[in-house]
């Protein structure tokens, strides 16, 4: 009886599936809140005026929305915007454009499409129009894996079994949903069970009316209907889902007979792969998005099991959560490419793919490998090439690598055995229209080219020379690069010396030697060696005179202007100690003034205090005076064996409080107390605090008390008794030093406070301590040009126009003023790079201001040993990220660079003959004129 009411039941839900698509279509849009119909409440005048002046703010801001996206079409979050106006206004006209637009360019979210769909089915009345509802869902399964979607695909189809051949599509969209999202762990329950109530209505209306006797095709048809059922049961039971307990009670409570042993065996074997997978389901549910970290572990998981099925839906669920992370697009495609090589699941995800993340140029280049693995069209890849110049890359190099790898796929088309053909001049033009396109549109937009050395010609001149045999094209193709500012450099001479020798002969390799010799300022050395070794393989004497000739001079040219570089390079420096020890006459002089001016009835001490306090602050904020550690929890080096600081004035003395005079006094007399470095893993490392910090002690312990047990303050002074800006927390536990980390950069007194670890230097000399990455990070950028009066809010305030921003850093001092830089962080990459065009070059409060992703240039390393040659300062400047870098190459010929030891040096500054070394300074050496220097490397 319980099973006939809920049969009953379920029929009713089926049976009434087209009753209430007909109500949804008899709807109208105008009486929909979110479709933007009017109310039939009507307000007073005033909130009349009020909404027509509403109305035309959003039509002003949906125009404006309109205008922005015809510059720049990939603003999501634009788009987003517009669409929620619309919908808001009732412009569903624009508001189904604007979506159209949308979908042609992005993958749409899930609450995206549902929302469409839902606009889209309370208008589609005609059966036309419900086809159109049709293509519309999917559209909208291909974008992402939903099981909502495709539950709501499979609810709206069954308003259609009325039509001819409904059941079989509302059972073919089923199908459809449950191979897509069928072992969807957590959700993938809901579809099985309205697949089966949808087929245990088609079961009650088969059945004969009460009383009759049911004919022998109805029989039949009555078993078919009961075994789809039981099929739908044992499908379900063998596969790992939540409630299976549920399922299996209720198939018991179903079933007529006993459930086969088999369906029992697999329903244990799923119990138990439910028992495995649970763990990473609730690390899931316990965490926070974006979950990358969860996801992962749960596809190692899976790739262990070695499921395509299972894999390829946990890497689909994880992407429908993280759709703006490349590298997680990349490693699913990877695997399809490498595992299931099924051309259409392959295709659909790396189109997906540059739809979600188009900046990406890797993306790209896998998106036209795998369309020329399965054999797509050449239009169709020629038109994705298009799209991907389209996409907005962030750097120059991407579109050279991207112009690249179209190149490489037309030239794997071409068949070289013949003399010309359609193909070969398609790559020789595409050839052609890279290099222009990389002078025209890159070096417009970035300011380079990104192609300093022509790998692109490079590659091209191999092409002519060896698949085609013209070696003419070749030569012209390497003269052009040469004449781009190439010509300085031995490597770019000696690979077109190396394609002439393999391709062409010898009278073109002497040429190009030659012209090398005479070009050549980086290593000039190197090209005279093989030039020499040219004409002693294959050169006449006269051939072999003339090189050696010509590679003499070069070499002797070449020294004199090292020796030059090395002249003035020491007259600078000079001319640097002479400014350093000026600065440091100027500061003594200050210094004796003051002590002079003093008044000597006044109080000495205060007038000490008064004076360190000044000078040190001073110098506390030159960076040539910086103090060693000072940052980074590294005592400088007089003090990390000793500290002479007042180490128990945290307990309260005995008799009354002491004259101020006195107290300088104690400070001399307390004895140096030696580190002890057993306890710095509870103590923290302060540092630039004030210098006329009063009571530094009390007010340390008071700030971090709320770390942890303060067990003592060790502020450091000297030998006047002046604080020195920095002092010593320790802590009772451990935690509470590493909780007091977090207080680094906490204003005291207007100045940033640092706080690092207590490390000894001397024992870990590679202890650095920087809170910031150093590394390229694409979902950051770095702002300068700022205006100092610019405020954190002020500047969050423009920036959150182009994205969610999560944190925003203002670059300051050591004396906390600011510096007109700052790091502003998005939650994506897409954000940023939509950021990047949009805010460079701005104006902010009359300064104009540069945006570009962060990307920190290395910190200079200390200079290590040159080649056996000293090179000549290159003239090629490299670009780094943010700036022009200086060459590190040493200038200095070895004949004068400064021995390790001091030998004994005559008047002109060559080393003496005699072995032993005087005991007596050596002399200062005189300088040299040029004709000096030439007679000395002549002897030489």
């Amino acid at each position: 009886a319980e099973r006939g009411g809920r049969r009953a039941e379920l029929h009713k839900m089926a049976a009434a599936g087209a009753e209430a698509a007909a109500e949804e279509e008899k709807r109208l849009p105008e009486g929909d809140p979110e479709s933007g119909g009017d109310s039939d409440d009507e307000g007073d005048s005033d909130s009349s005026g009020d909404g027509e002046d509403e109305e035309k703010e959003n039509e002003a801001e949906i125009q404006r929305l309109e205008e922005q996206l015809s510059i720049n079409a990939f603003d999501y979050n634009c788009h987003l915007d517009l669409i929620k106006l619309l919908r808001q206004e009732g412009e569903l006209v624009k508001l189904r454009r604007a979506r159209q637009k949308m979908s042609e360019l992005f993958p749409l979210t899930e609450e995206i499409w549902l929302d469409w769909l839902k606009d889209e089915i309370k208008m589609a009345s005609e059966i036309s129009e419900r086809e159109k509802v049709y293509e519309l869902f999917e559209r909208a399964v291909k974008d992402y894996i939903c099981p909502e979607i495709w539950l709501e695909y499979a609810q709206y189809s069954i308003g259609g079994i009325g039509q001819e051949g409904g059941i079989e599509r509302v059972r073919s969209i089923f199908e459809r949903a449950l191979t897509a999202v069928g072992l969807h762990v957590t959700k993938g329950t809901a579809l099985w069970e309205a697949y089966r109530e949808f087929e245990n209505a088609i079961l009650e209306t088969a059945q004969p009316a009460p009383g009759s006797i049911p004919s022998p095709e109805q029989q039949q048809v009555l078993c078919s209907q009961l075994e789809k059922i039981h099929t739908l049961f044992r499908r379900q039971l063998g596969i790992p889902l939540l409630d299976m307990e549920a399922s299996y009670a209720e198939y018991e409570e179903w079933s007529e007979e006993p459930i086969p042993e088999t369906t029992i065996k697999n329903y244990k074997k799923a119990l138990q792969q439910l028992e495995k997978c649970k763990p990473y389901e609730e690390a899931l549910l316990g965490a926070e998005t974006p979950k990358l970290a969860e996801y992962q572990a749960y596809i190692d998981f899976e790739m262990k099991a070695g499921d395509p099925a299972r894999i390829q839906l946990i890497y689909e669920r994880a992407l429908a959560e993280n759709c703006l992370v490349p590298d997680l697009w990349a490693r699913y495609n990877q695997y399809l490419d490498r595992q299931l090589k099924v051309k259409e699941l392959v295709l659909s995800a790396h189109d997906r793919a540059v739809r979600n993340c188009p900046w990406t140029v890797g993306l790209w280049i896998r998106y036209l490998l795998a369309m020329e693995r399965h054999r797509v069209e050449h239009s169709i890849i020629s038109e994705m090439f298009e799209k991907a110049l389209n996409a907005g890359f962030i750097q120059a190099t991407d579109y050279v690598e991207i112009w690249q790898a179209y190149l490489d796929y037309l030239r794997r088309r071409v068949d070289f055995t013949q003399d010309s053909s359609k193909e070969l001049e398609e790559l020789r033009s595409a050839f052609a229209r890279a290099v222009e396109y990389l002078k025209q549109e890159v070096e417009e937009r970035f300011s380079e080219s990104g192609d300093p050395s022509c790998t692109i010609m490079q590659n091209w001149a191999r092409v002519e020379a060896r698949l085609c045999n013209n070696m003419q094209k070749a030569r012209e193709l390497w003269d052009n690069i040469m004449t781009k500012g190439n010509a300085k450099y031995a490597n770019m001479w000696l690979e077109y010396y190396n394609l002439e020798r393999a391709h062409g002969d010898t009278q073109h390799c002497r040429k190009a030697l030659h012209r090398a010799v005479q070009c050549t300022s980086d290593y000039p050395e190197h090209v005279c060696e093989v030039l020499l070794t040219l004409e002693r393989i294959e050169g006449t004497l006269e051939d072999w005179d003339a090189a050696v000739q010509k590679t003499e001079n070069r070499l002797a040219r070449v020294n004199e202007q090292r020796a030059k570089a090395a002249e003035k390079e020491a007259a600078l420096a000079k001319q640097e100690e002479e400014r350093a020890e000026q600065r440091k006459q100027a500061r003594a002089e200050k210094k004796a003034s003051k002590k002079a001016k003093k008044t000597r009835t006044g109080d000495k001490r205060k007038a000490d205090e008064d004076d360190e306090g000044e000078w040190g602050q001073e110098e506390a904020e030159l960076p040539s005076k910086r103090l060693r550690g000072e940052g980074d929890g590294v005592l400088p080096e007089e003090d990390m064996e000793v500290e002479t600081g007042l180490f128990g004035r945290s307990e309260k003395p005995d008799g009354p409080a002491a004259p101020k005079e006195k107290a300088s006094t104690s400070r001399k007399d307390i004895p140096k107390v030696f580190h002890d470095s057993s306890k710095d893993k509870v103590t923290v490392f302060v540092s630039n605090l004030s210098y006329t910090m009063a009571e530094p002690e009390a007010k340390l312990r008071e700030l971090f008390a709320s770390c942890g047990e303060v067990v003592e303050v060790r502020a450091v002074f000297n030998n006047k008794g002046t604080f020195r800006g920095y002092c010593y927390v320790q802590f009772r536990e451990e935690e509470a030093a590493r909780q007091a980390l977090a207080l680094d950069r906490t204003a005291v007194e207007g100045r940033p406070m640092f706080v690092s670890p207590c490390v000894d230097k001397n024992k870990n000399p590679d202890f650095k301590v920087f809170r910031y990455s150093t590394t390229l990070e694409k979902h950051k950028l770095f702002i300068s040009g700022l205006p100092f009066s610019c405020t954190k809010e002020e500047l969050e305030e423009v920036c959150k126009a182009h994205g969610n921003v999560k944190d925003i850093r203002l670059v300051t001092n050591r004396a906390g003023k600011p510096k007109g830089l700052a790091y502003v962080e998005y939650e994506n990459e897409a954000q940023a790079s939509q950021a990047v065009l949009k805010m460079d070059g701005l104006t902010v409060k009359d300064h104009v201001i540069k945006v570009m992703i962060s990307n920190p240039p290395l910190r200079k390393l200390p200079e290590r040993p040159g080649p056996s040659y000293a090179p000549l300062p290159l003239p090629r400047q490299s670009y780094g990220a943010r700036g022009k870098g200086r060459t590190q190459l040493s200038m200095v010929p070895r004949a004068l660079q400064r021995q390790s030891n001091p030998v004994a040096k005559a008047e002109n500054g060559m080393v003496q003959n005699s072995p032993a070394a005087s005991s007596e300074p050596p002399a200062e050496p005189k300088k040299m004129s040029n004709a000096d220097f030439a007679k000395m490397l002549l002897k030489k």
